[in-house]
């Protein structure tokens, strides 16, 4: 017999595709010391995972490439029987039932029962006989399957990454008959035949079924982590989502452990202080992210050596930032300022001079930092010069929240304090006016511009990686003391995975 070819036969497992786990890897003698992400996903979010099984398994079928299969046998007093398969397609596929069941510390079962199909394709057969009789025909031919997987999924370590191994899989066949011609009661060579290739197609099947689970286990195991790594990456700066720790498989949950230093030219991020634990996370939503302070820190430090932590601000927008009052005071502190400059020819720039410390808190995200600004102006005719420059410290406390796909920062309690002060209409530096003016322009209209310019950049971003192509319901940004739980229930956008398919099938 010969088996020529391979089948691209998908399966259909979509849990598999969103675990970061392994069971194999070398890690420290103490737990989550070096964990900065957790990423858990619950019992409810495997069963609707699991409700995505027939559309995979249908589009992996579609796009199969069906081996051509040939054998042959010798029968006494008949002489030798040889036949061939080929133009297999698939139709009609069904699927009766899909389960799935998480065994503690163990793996992962998948039991798909009774998925039925259709195969058709050419029969080509010949027949040498004990007395020089040949026969030799080519005709149509249509089988009938019903088979049902079981399927276990341990999760291995293959350079700090997860290796899905599907290795350990069964099928149990039902019915598998082969119909020649569309008749459904064959005469006894037809019936001869029929015996034949169904004891051979269950063979192959039980083979060649099992190794493309296995091998498409793997495949879209590498395209969510491929995915992951998308998505926490922007131009230069990227986090590291290998493993940092032994991931755990419970009854109710799966969870993965990843270090998230970042990465970013010669920034060196060391982290192994971490304060996780499992009992940290609950079990009542469908997806849950763990995120150390470590990171946002990391993060913020990644942003200023790469020169993002700056804006500048002129026409319109510098008109609302400083006309946060129409008071007579508020007239003459800006007319001290921009000494009858228009505002279309002044520009504003704010940077941070150091890079900003943030702590997680139960009230919110606290963020301090060092920040220096400048106002020039252009008169007509004269040289450019800067007319106001001051360097201050501020705090804020910013909580955190998602809604109708947009991130929101709402900033809080803010704090200022001025470190430097130089105006050229105020050169002594004694008018109060002036500077109390600006704290209060930086307290109620500057910092708020300021977070919702980063409020829009980071909204742009987790869309431009195709979070909003994710149906997410109930999101929640919950900050403790050193760290940020992120929980959420949603649906799949199960077109990602079929395109997926499509392409690599």
């Amino acid at each position: 017999m010969i088996w020529a070819g391979r089948m691209r036969l998908g399966t259909f497992w979509i849990l598999v595709v969103l675990v970061y786990a392994s069971a194999a890897c070398e890690f420290g003698p103490i737990p989550y010391s070096a964990t900065g992400i957790v990423c858990r996903m619950t019992k409810p979010a495997a069963l609707l995972l699991n409700e995505e099984t027939a559309q995979v398994i249908q589009a992996a079928f579609r796009n199969a490439k069906f081996p051509n299969i040939t054998g042959e046998r010798s029968m006494r007093l008949l002489g030798t029987v040889t036949y061939g398969l080929s133009n297999i397609q698939v139709n009609d596929l069904s699927i009766e039932q899909s389960e799935v069941e998480l065994r503690e510390d163990d793996a992962i079962h998948i039991d798909i029962k009774n998925v039925t199909a259709i195969f058709k394709g050419t029969l080509t057969y010949g027949y040498a006989g004990a007395w020089f009789l040949q026969l030799f025909h080519s005709v149509d031919f249509e089988i009938e399957s019903s088979i049902d997987l079981q399927i276990n999924i341990e999760l291995m370590c293959q350079k700090d990454q997860v290796a899905a191994d599907a290795s350990d899989c069964y099928l149990t066949f039902h019915k598998l008959v082969l119909h020649l011609q569309g008749d459904k009661e064959p005469g006894w060579l037809k019936q001869l035949f029929t015996d034949f290739i169904s004891f051979t197609l269950k063979i192959v099947l039980k083979s060649e079924v099992c190794n493309e689970i296995n091998f498409l286990a793997q495949m879209l195991a590498n395209f969510v982590i491929d995915l992951a790594a998308n998505f926490v990456k922007d131009e230069d700066i990227r986090l590291d989502i290998s493993l940092a720790s032994i991931p755990l498989i419970k009854a109710n949950y799966l969870e993965s452990h990843h270090k998230g230093l970042v990465l970013y030219k010669n920034y060196s991020d060391v982290f192994s202080n971490s304060i996780f634990s499992p009992s940290l996370l609950p079990e009542s939503r469908m997806l849950y992210f763990w995120l150390s302070e470590h990171i946002l820190n990391s993060l913020a430090s990644a942003a200023f050596l790469d020169k993002r932590l700056v804006l500048t601000i002129r026409g319109e927008k510098l008109q609302v930032l400083f006309e946060v009052e129409d008071t007579e005071a508020q007239r003459e502190a800006v007319q001290m300022i921009f000494q009858g400059t228009s505002y279309n020819d002044s520009v504003a720039k704010v940077w941070s001079l150091a890079p900003p410390q943030i702590s997680v808190q139960p009230e919110g995200t606290v963020v301090k930092s060092l920040v220096a600004a400048e106002i020039s102006i252009f008169p007509a005719g004269e040289e450019p010069r800067v007319v106001l420059y001051v360097e201050k410290e501020i705090t804020v406390t910013i909580q955190a929240a998602y809604a109708e796909k947009k991130l929101i920062l709402h900033p809080l309690d803010s704090r200022i304090e001025f470190k430097v002060f130089k105006c050229t209409a105020d050169a002594s530096g004694d008018d109060p006016s002036i500077r109390n003016f600006l704290h209060t322009m930086i307290l109620f209209v500057g910092i708020p511009e300021v977070v919702s310019r980063i409020e829009q950049t980071l909204t742009s971003l987790m869309n431009s990686k195709g979070l909003h192509l994710f149906e997410i319901k109930n999101p929640e940004i919950i900050t403790r003391k050193g760290y940020i739980i992120v929980q959420l229930d949603f649906s799949f956008p199960n077109h990602l995975l079929l395109d997926f398919l499509e392409k690599k099938i």
